[in-house]
C-alpha cells in the first residue's frame, strides 16, 4: 500500500462567509497543492472540505497520514464521535442533528478505502506545510470573487 501524507486547513473571511480550503498532498518525491472555495460557507465545513478533496485524489488505496489543525476534524476520528453519529442517524449526544453530515458521510466513505491516521498540528506555528496549506486555503478565498 502507498504510503501518502496528507497536509489540510481551511479558512473562512466570516464564520459563515466566504471560504477557501486548502491542501498538499505528498507521496515520495511528489507534491500537489489543492484548493477550492465557496462564496457562503464555514470554516469547519472548508476544514471537511480540504481532507474529502486530498483524499478523493487519490486513485487507490493507499495508507495516509493526514495532518490537520482542526480539533473538529481530528477529534472526529480520533475520539471516535463518526461512528456514534452514524449508529445513532447522524443526531448527536443532545439529539440534534449533527453539523456538516453531509461532509461527514462523503469524508467517512473516502476514509473507509484509504487506512488512514489523523495528527493534530498547531495552527499558524512553526509546521511549513500547515502554514502553505493556510496561505493556499486564504488565497482560495480571494479567487471566488471578495
Amino acid at each position: 500500500m502507498k504510503q501518502v501524507t496528507l497536509y489540510t486547513d481551511g479558512a473562512c473571511s466570516g464564520n459563515p462567509g466566504a471560504g477557501g480550503w486548502g491542501a498538499v498532498l505528498l507521496f515520495g518525491e511528489h507534491k500537489r497543492e489543492l484548493s477550492g472555495g465557496e462564496a457562503s460557507t464555514t470554516n469547519n465545513r472548508m476544514e471537511l472540505m480540504a481532507v474529502i478533496m486530498g483524499l478523493s485524489q487519490l486513485k487507490y488505496p493507499c495508507a495516509v497520514e493526514i495532518f490537520s489543525d482542526s480539533a473538529y476534524v481530528v477529534n472526529a476520528f480520533n475520539e471516535n464521535w463518526l461512528d456514534s453519529w452514524e449508529k445513532s442517524g447522524w443526531k448527536k449526544a443532545d439529539k440534534k442533528p449533527v453539523l456538516n453530515a453531509d461532509l461527514w458521510q462523503r469524508l467517512l466513505a473516502l476514509t473507509r478505502v484509504h487506512t488512514v491516521q489523523f495528527r493534530k498540528v498547531k495552527g499558524h506555528a512553526d509546521n511549513e506545510l500547515n502554514n502553505r496549506c493556510d496561505e493556499i486555503a486564504r488565497a482560495a478565498i480571494r479567487t471566488i470573487g471578495l
